[in-house]
């Protein structure tokens, strides 16, 4: 059987105990979108972290609450602490060791233990030892897990982590390797669900109030969903399910997901949470962009998002009507400014669509259906030597430099481990030496021999002496 999803670790707590400090501890460090060009750099939401045990979590930063919510903190509080115990699989509770316990702490606390995940406490800011003496005053809050935990400097915060994940089940075996695959190797491929009923997953995600919900309600051909002008109407994760030629399908649409900067409404505080749950839900991602407003930053944190989830990825510019009557060449300009935004992203289809007039929205599922079967396509070893023979033939590797000798490089042969993303390991004799346009040279050539466009791909280099 193959690997279980990930579960999802939420941490949640009122603003300011550290919430988003102990986030980046767990992250270790900020990602670029491209790691060869500085300068573009983006703030995660959702990390996935090994422990020193070997399991993987996925750690989603949930912002802080709003003081000054319309309804007030404790329906903040309320909130927060619902879109966590829906959406994540156990929870982190933070608290602030130097303010003490306040009355938020005690109205969040209230709402967890309801909750049958599991929940830790992290007294946060035990940046002394003569700090530990305020764990004390959290007891009343009533959960066995308590950990006294410094963000800023690391003290004690895996720990809490670790005993929070080995409180839940074990993740399922793996299916044992294929024969002549490294023992480091595995296969990626999600948990089997029950395709036939589901259809193909298709999650709606982007920027709020970009027009998901109207799409979804094009798609569907009904007023399934709320639609309004208002940013943040779509609350939940929601699943749609509807045929289309015979095919099936299964439309989830989500809370827009703001800038870390800009979550700062009630509603909007779960949305990142359920985004990231939709996207490891579906089995390809369509992100919806404001063809009005043009590309912004925040579209590519969504695209991102998706991406290092291991799903492929359909752009949708929505609103396409606004551009259109202005003539082919803004239309073009247009298009190349959302390319160049979104450099990172290998080939995916960009689609003009306009959820208000119908246009070209019924390109969208198809799109997805093929999106999703790139992401889960496996091909045949003799088929990717063969591949790899040609690439290298073509265009062959800088010679390895190590000191003042420089060698030929060699690559053997390769083999795919996993899908969705899918994943292959290529046996080289040296490879560190690789440089790193060149593992882009054959990550492309990659997806034009084998129809790859839209899916994130994962190359790890091995080493193989001698031949």
């Amino acid at each position: 059987m193959s690997p279980s999803p990930l579960p999802i670790v939420a941490i949640v707590g009122r603003p300011n105990v550290g919430k988003s400090t102990l986030f980046n501890r767990y992250a270790g460090r900020r990602r670029a979108l491209v790691e060869d060009e500085p300068g573009v750099t983006r703030d995660s939401i959702a990390e996935e972290v090994e422990l020193p045990d070997g399991r993987r979590a996925l750690v989603v930063d949930t912002a802080g609450l709003d003081p000054d919510a319309e309804s007030g903190l404790p329906a903040a509080v309320q909130a927060q602490a619902r879109a966590a115990m829906a959406q994540a699989d156990a929870i982190l509770f933070v608290v602030d060791a130097k303010d003490g316990l306040v009355a938020t702490d005690e109205t969040l606390a209230r709402a967890l233990r309801r909750t049958s995940k599991p929940v830790s406490l992290v007294v946060n800011k035990i940046d002394h030892p003569s700090h530990a003496p305020r764990i004390a005053d959290f007891a009343r809050l009533g959960f066995a897990a308590c950990h006294a935990v410094s963000a800023e400097h690391g003290g004690g915060a895996w720990d809490a982590l670790e005993e929070l994940v080995l409180r839940l089940p074990a993740p399922a075996a793996a299916e044992a390797p294929d024969a002549g695959a490294d023992a480091d190797t595995e296969d990626t491929e999600a948990a089997p669900r029950d395709a036939a009923e589901a259809g193909t997953r298709v999650a709606l995600v982007g920027r709020p109030n970009v027009g998901k919900s109207s799409l979804v309600n094009r798609l569907l051909g009904a007023e399934r969903l709320v639609v309004s002008d208002v940013p943040g109407t779509t609350r939940d994760s929601i699943d749609s399910r509807l045929e289309l030629a015979g095919r099936a399908f299964t439309l989830i649409d989500t809370a827009g997901l703001r800038s870390p900067g800009r979550r700062t409404r009630t509603a909007e505080r779960g949305s990142a949470l359920m985004t990231v749950r939709a996207v490891e839900r579906a089995d390809a991602a369509v992100v919806v962009l404001d063809a009005s407003e043009g590309p912004t930053d925040q579209d590519a944190r969504v695209v991102a998002l998706a991406l290092e989830r291991g799903r492929p990825v359909v752009l949708a510019a929505n609103k396409w009507d606004l551009v259109a009557g202005q003539g082919e060449a803004r239309a073009n300009e247009l298009e190349a400014s959302i390319r160049h935004a979104l450099h990172f992203l290998p080939d995916a289809p960009l689609l003009r669509v306009s959820a208000r007039r119908g246009s070209g929205v019924e390109r969208i599922l198809p799109a997805a259906e093929r999106a999703a079967s790139a992401g889960l396509r496996r091909i045949a070893t003799s088929e990717l030597n063969r591949w790899l023979r040609d690439a290298v033939t073509r265009h062959e590797p800088a010679m390895a430099q190590r000191g003042s000798r420089r060698r030929p490089l060699k690559f053997f042969y390769a083999t795919q481990t996993g899908v969705r993303p899918p994943t292959f390991v290529l046996f080289c004799t040296d490879p560190e030496a690789v440089q790193p346009s060149y593992r882009r040279f054959l990550e492309n050539r990659l997806r034009e021999a084998f129809d790859l466009g839209g899916t994130p791909l994962r190359l790890r280099l091995r080493a193989r002496t001698g031949e």
